[in-house]
């Protein structure tokens, strides 16, 4: 929950910023990075500390408040860019939990890729552009997902060898969304590619456990150890529970191993929320 003394302080700012003239807005906006940075821990909290654009966490992973559409430029394509959101600056709406790697720019040293959101905001072609004096947000098509959109989310999936790749739903426009979330998100970068599998080979091994104890029960025809047997269940329904990282991956290896009857349910989500 974001405490309504962060709302009002946001709000404070946005009303000062709707009276400024247009030369004065980005000096102010800068002036002001304090106000969104506040909601930092807050916005961590939704996520359990992961980054909302990447599923990664880590102690040693810097994290910023990300404006998902830019607030000062809005950059189209390599040569064409735009003065983007600045109405959206203190709206916390706009605000997303972001790794670095995913929020700023960075080089992908195998390949000499330049990877990173930053102020890219590309918008699918005929696309509306929303601007300062026609704040047409809702009309615009982002080329980007969204991961606050459960829409967005349902276009992304990760296939057996741990890349994000297009979900099974998915149309042509959505896959094109999809390769450009995962460039300017930096999704399949070689560290976190290499987090992500190691994931998915983790809780291989521990459905390999599962399913070697019921059947050495099967084989003896005994009940086995009932215990045992529910505790590797619930440990591995515990990897694709929303407080784990890359739950993603392993929601989508349990499914390639036939077992959705062990991905985690409402309930359970309930019960980590408590």
């Amino acid at each position: 929950m974001i405490p309504e003394k962060l709302v009002k302080v946001a709000e404070r700012a946005q009303n000062a910023l709707e009276q400024m003239p247009i030369d004065q807005r980005v000096a102010f906006i800068k002036k002001k990075s304090h106000v969104w940075r506040a909601f930092k821990r807050h916005l961590r909290a939704m996520s359990y500390g992961k980054c909302w654009y990447s599923e990664a966490m880590g102690p040693q992973s810097p994290y910023d408040v990300d404006h998902f559409r830019p607030k000062s430029e809005a950059q189209r394509a390599d040569n064409e860019k735009d003065d983007g959101y600045p109405w959206l600056a203190f709206d916390w709406d706009n605000f997303r939990y972001s790794a670095e790697r995913s929020n700023r720019l960075s080089t992908d040293e195998e390949t000499g890729q330049t990877f990173g959101k930053s102020s890219w905001f590309p918008l699918v072609p005929n696309s509306p552009i929303a601007c300062w004096d026609n704040r047409c947000t809702k009309q615009e098509k982002p080329l980007l997902l969204d991961p606050t959109r459960k829409a967005d989310v349902a276009l992304i999936d990760v296939g057996s060898d741990g890349r994000m790749i297009p979900s099974k739903t998915c149309t042509q426009a959505g896959k094109e969304r999809v390769k450009a979330s995962v460039r300017f998100y930096g999704l399949d970068l070689p560290d976190i590619l290499a987090a992500r599998r190691q994931v998915m080979i983790d809780l291989g091994d521990e459905v390999d456990k599962l399913l070697l104890l019921i059947a050495d029960a099967m084989e003896a025809e005994r009940a086995g150890d009932p215990n045992l047997i529910e505790m590797h269940r619930k440990t591995i329904t515990g990897w694709t529970l929303p407080n784990r990282p890359f739950t993603l991956a392993a929601r989508a290896r349990l499914i390639e191993l036939g077992l959705p009857e062990l991905l985690a349910g409402p309930e359970d989500q309930l019960a980590i929320a408590a």
